[in-house]
């Protein structure tokens, strides 16, 4: 799995951070998510999933490789 975010589209709604704190953070300037992890351990795959469904902008995208 490679995971990347668009900055742009971020609204900090905080979801992505809430369930997978391990690959996503906000940054404390704009709330705007900062991706920490781009390719997570296969255990945080569900959890990564779930986060991109759930994101209101749409700025995260899962690539499964």
């Amino acid at each position: 799995m490679r995971v990347s975010v668009e900055e742009a589209r971020c609204c900090g709604a905080g979801q992505c951070v809430l369930l997978v704190p391990e690959v996503f953070d906000q940054s404390v300037d704009d709330g705007i998510v900062v991706l920490l992890d781009a390719t997570p351990p296969e255990e945080l795959h569900g959890p990564v999933r779930e986060a991109a469904a759930v994101c209101p902008g749409g700025a995260i995208d899962v690539e499964e490789t």
